[in-house]
């Protein structure tokens, strides 16, 4: 898909706007309520589909299957960001009416690495084919890392600050408690980072983490740059409230993981087998539609098995309680 400079920055201009319209409507601090995430939430959604039809009306279905697949992947890997938001929410005491203030910066802080990002790989992947083994094989690394962490528990771990963070507060210093939406003020005639700008670049530089394999997994879908930024910026800049939303459910989906493992395996395979293609051998390539198809059933599939897990285990949890009820009143009565 052959992209202007033109094009690239009326798109720019364009999620810019979108943004700033965002920050506009939700400046004052507030509790963000279940309805005002799910309003946005179908908002940004709605957004991303209508910038997909206009890829398949003036670009054909080709790139408008391959942005579908690329958001609907990367926004499902970014709810399992969303466990770390709430990690990283609990460890700075993020008082409520200020998180959706700090999810909006931290947001703007991963699209602008994320691009970095992006057109690194893109310039790696337009001189070097053979990255798509290198590629191929991290996806399924990962994969196999994401079954075990899920086997172990591993979302009920502590968040822990990066390096770059850690020199950060050595460096400028942080105040003692937060005050408002102000990211610096002066104590003892220094001026230092308040824990709101903390807590901020702890979203922002922990999402480059997430990166590292969400950026791989959609050039798996695409190598086009336009449809793998734009896919990106859909999916993260609707993170925000999609965080207030789903908040309270995200313990609920128990094969999360497990079903995000499966998808990045299968891009992997799908990067192999386009690597081996390149090189020359006759093998099957896997299509955007089949690609889609696997994403969006492995996805419900996790969904439905997470709820009825869940279901299942509350209702043992019930019977065990009523259970314990029963036999301390026998014991009473004894």
């Amino acid at each position: 898909m052959e992209v202007s400079i033109t094009l690239w920055t009326l798109t720019i201009v364009g999620l810019a706007a979108l943004i700033a319209v965002d920050f506009f409507i939700g400046r004052k601090p507030h509790d963000v309520s279940v309805k005002e995430a799910g309003v946005w939430t179908v908002v940004w959604i709605a957004l991303a589909c209508l910038f997909g039809l206009g890829l398949f009306l003036f670009s054909g279905g080709q790139p408008a299957g391959e942005f579908f697949a690329g958001f609907i992947t990367e926004k499902s890997l970014s709810v399992d960001n969303l466990f770390v938001f709430v990690l990283i929410m609990a460890k700075f005491a993020v008082p409520s009416q200020y998180q959706q203030r700090v999810l909006l910066v931290g947001v703007l802080i991963a699209l602008v690495l994320r691009a970095a990002f992006i057109a690194a790989g893109a310039a790696i992947l337009a001189g070097f084919s053979w990255v798509f083994f290198l590629f191929g094989a991290f996806l399924i690394w990962t994969a196999w890392k994401l079954v075990q962490e899920a086997r172990s528990g591993g979302e009920d771990e502590e968040f822990e600050e990066n390096k770059l963070l850690k020199a950060a507060e050595r460096r400028f210093g942080v105040a003692d408690r937060y005050h408002g939406t102000k990211l610096w003020i002066r104590e003892n005639g220094k001026r230092v980072m308040t824990p709101m700008l903390v807590v901020m670049l702890a979203i922002g530089t922990t999402d480059v983490l997430f990166a590292l394999d969400s950026i791989p997994a959609i050039f798996g879908l695409t190598q086009d740059p336009y449809i793998v930024f734009t896919a990106n910026a859909f999916a993260l800049m609707g993170l925000r409230q999609l965080y207030f939303l789903i908040g309270g459910l995200l313990k609920k989906l128990v094969h999360l993981s497990y079903g995000l493992s499966v998808i990045l395996g299968f891009i992997g395979v799908k990067l192999v087998l386009h690597a081996l293609h390149e090189a020359g051998v006759h093998v099957p390539e896997i299509s955007i539609p089949v690609s889609l198809g696997v994403i969006c059933a492995v996805l419900i599939v996790t969904t439905v098995t997470s709820l009825m897990t869940t279901r299942g285990r509350a209702a043992t949890e019930e019977v065990r309680e009523g259970q314990g009820d029963t036999e301390h009143k026998d014991r009473i009565d004894a």
